[in-house]
């Protein structure tokens, strides 16, 4: 029922209810309070929610209209509504207690930190001092891990030296006095979810990668932990300090799961690893950009493997080979073209020796139909998804029973054929007395969607209607030769419970995206890729889709694609980038010191730390050149060859070459280039000779 239709008294109705029981903690006010007369306060949305409820018997729910609507109604009604300012709350927590200058907060129910979130965190030492979070590079400088990651920063040699024992028995969360405790620092994230089946963690990486693992979720969910670290190592008067805020309307956790398809798809930033997984899932569209080596086409894999494992780790390798099929990596180049990448004609050796051609799906399009069928079969009910069962097993029953090339099948009209092959999408049958046709190609889905329909088909203008065609095709007649075989046999299947298709997210990354020629790859595409027409709004007839099986099904990328594109600015081609592409895509620069954070898997913090400092010296050498600019900088995915290379390996066969290249036919070359090398550290074998020559003489 429309809340316009609730009347001054039902208000009045829920007041009174709300004063006999109360607001739960998950719909107390967060930005309006309805203010009575009386001085009393209310949540608005709640108020109508109860209206609702007391009028007309629903559930007391909040998510079928916004705070706008109950305000303004409200308002309507003559009652007050008054925004509340954005107010920060401070928590202090010592060995002994937890308190915090919001009066609702309670140590018995720390679930309520899924309403709030983190501003600021410090440690307090009793002489005064402040230290805060040493930050990793690419960890975001406030969020609900960096508290207890503090806790571990500051307590890390006692943490670390405690016996396997006592971290697995160390105490964590516990959301309400009458829920279970967590308990346990592991080594590993596999770890903790072997004791805990969750995603919910928070990492503290310490003594050349070495980790420290536990529960964490909401702002709250590490208050435990930290006043037992204060208790067992901290000394008295020492304090953490956590300051918060309510968080907006739009950034509370969902009372329930929807429904549709879209809230199902998008979980900003919660759950994430890489901030930049949020980014696509918001935009669609991604492209890198940046200078070369920054780790573009690493960062893509990254992200995908984030999004696809829901945040549980980010490492692509760790993809199972089911999981891998919802991501695809192409690159592209000059010759690559629409027949590659959407659909095409390619050559074809027939039965008898001569050459045809037959209509292939490029890589793209192939890939969209895997995201497709889940996009497709995440949105059916239980009861088509048994129907479709149903008719696949029994197709399934009835080809595995006959003998291909030898049992006979007879059309209306008398004509023989035989089964002569079967797969996934075609049924291929041998016409021996058909003068002009030998051979036929049947489509298995058009029996099947007879099958699952649970319809008659009696005669064949039967199939015609059903599948909306003013003439029936000759494959009709053959299609219903073995759908009245099939029948005939009165297969019977075991009744098999359907299980609800989880709607996946499918990434497809194109490396190096402006080597190729976009309108000549993606032809008309260019509307259906677009995030404003995903799924059937930007349906689409491809170029050859007068070839098909159906001519009038069109093509559409389903909303659970999501694409990411790289590209190097230094790139000529990045000129020629087509502008119909350009504003279908978001674009985010990484700059050559965007990923530093990489050169962790070298595995030798000295061997980073020196890394990091040769590339920082080059690339301000590099800058200074006048016709140079950062984009010519060195990113960080080039010193990862440290890992097999030297420094000066690293450079004669990699830095140097490019380098070179970038200032051909630049004024006094040589001078440029011996400035590169000093500020990288290189030195050539003859100049390093000649040192220890004179230092030998000297």
């Amino acid at each position: 029922m429309s809340i316009s239709q609730l009347s001054q008294q039902d208000i009045i109705a829920a007041l009174k209810f709300i004063d006999e029981n109360g607001v739960p903690w998950h719909y107390a006010s967060i930005k309006y309070t309805l203010i009575t007369e009386d001085g009393k306060k209310y949540p608005p949305k709640y108020v109508v929610a109860v209206a609702k409820h007391l009028a007309y018997g629903t559930e007391i729910a909040t998510e079928s209209f916004n705070s706008i609507s109950a305000n303004n109604y409200l308002k309507s009604l003559g009652f007050i509504i008054e925004e509340k300012p954005m107010e920060k709350f401070t928590l202090t927590i010592t060995a002994e207690n937890a308190e915090s200058t919001d009066e609702r907060f309670t140590m018995a129910n720390l679930s309520l930190g899924d309403n709030y979130k983190p501003l600021d965190a410090y440690f307090k030492k009793a002489n005064g001092d402040i230290i805060r979070r040493n930050l990793r590079k690419g960890e975001q400088r406030i969020s609900n891990q960096t508290l207890p990651r503090l806790a571990c920063q500051i307590f890390e040699k006692e943490l670390s030296s405690m016996s396997v024992e006592d971290k697995e028995n160390f105490p964590v969360y516990q959301p309400s006095a009458n829920k279970d405790l967590i308990r346990g620092i592991f080594a590993s994230v596999e770890d903790l979810k072997n004791h805990h089946n969750t995603l919910q963690s928070t990492q503290y990486f310490y003594d050349n990668g070495r980790q420290m693992v536990f529960y964490c979720w909401n702002v709250f969910s590490t208050v435990l932990f930290v006043q037992e670290c204060l208790k067992r190592f901290g000394s008295e008067g020492d304090a953490f300090i956590l300051t918060y805020r309510e968080k907006d309307e739009k950034e509370l956790p969902s009372e329930g799961t929807s429904s549709t398809a879209e809230e199902e798809l998008v979980q900003q930033f919660k759950g994430y690893r890489n901030p930049y997984s949020s980014m696509l899932l918001t935009s669609k569209n991604l492209i890198f950009r940046g200078a070369p080596g920054t780790g573009k086409s690493h960062l893509a894999r990254e992200i995908a493997a984030d999004i696809i494992s829901n945040g549980y780790f980010d490492d692509y390798t760790l993809l199972s080979d089911e999981q891998k099929r919802q991501v695809e990596f192409i690159q592209f180049h000059p010759s690559y073209d629409y027949s590659d990448f959407v659909e095409g004609l390619r050559p074809k050796l027939n039965d008898d020796g001569t050459m045809g051609f037959k209509l292939q799906d490029g890589i793209f399009k192939k890939f969209i139909a895997r995201a497709r069928k889940n996009y497709e079969d995440s949105q059916k009910s239980s009861e088509i998804m048994e129907k479709e069962i149903t008719a696949q097993e029994t197709l399934q029953e009835f080809f595995s029973g006959i003998e291909l090339g030898g049992d006979k099948f007879y059309t209306r009209s008398g004509n023989e054929f035989t089964i002569i092959d079967v797969d996934d999408e075609h049924i291929s049958i041998s016409i021996p007395n058909n003068p002009s046709t030998k051979e036929l190609t049947l489509h298995l889905d058009e029996i099947r969607k007879m099958l699952e329909s649970g319809q008659e088909f009696k005669q064949i203008k039967d199939i015609t209607a059903f599948f909306g065609k003013k003439n029936a095709t000759q494959a009709y007649s053959y299609d219903f030769a073995i759908y009245n075989a099939i029948k005939a046999k009165n297969i019977t299947v075991s009744k098999i419970e359907p299980k609800q298709e989880e709607l996946k997210k499918y990434i497809f990354i194109i490396d190096e995206i402006n080597r190729g020629e976009i309108s000549k790859i993606f032809g008309e595409l260019f509307f259906a890729i677009d995030p404003g027409y995903r799924g059937k709004a930007g349906e689409i007839a491809t170029q050859y889709s007068s070839l098909h099986t159906d001519p009038d099904d069109k093509f559409y990328i389903p909303e659970n694609v999501y694409i990411i594109g790289t590209m190097n600015d230094i790139d000529r081609s990045v000129d020629s980038f087509d502008f119909a592409m350009r504003r279908r895509f978001r674009f985010v620069e990484l700059r050559a010191d965007a990923r530093l954070e990489m050169l962790a898997e070298l595995g030798n913090e000295e061997l980073e730390a020196e890394a990091i400092r040769r590339m920082a010296a080059l690339n301000r050498e590099i800058a200074a050149v006048e016709d140079l600019n950062e984009n010519y900088q060195i990113g960080a995915a080039y010193f990862l060859k440290l890992k097999t290379l030297t420094f000066d390996q690293l450079w004669t066969d990699y830095l140097q070459p490019l380098l070179q290249d970038y200032i051909q036919g630049m004024y006094d070359e040589k001078s440029l280039m011996s400035k590169f090398a000093k500020a990288y550290g290189y030195q050539a074998p003859n100049a390093r000779n000649a040192d220890e020559d004179s230092q030998d003489q000297g």
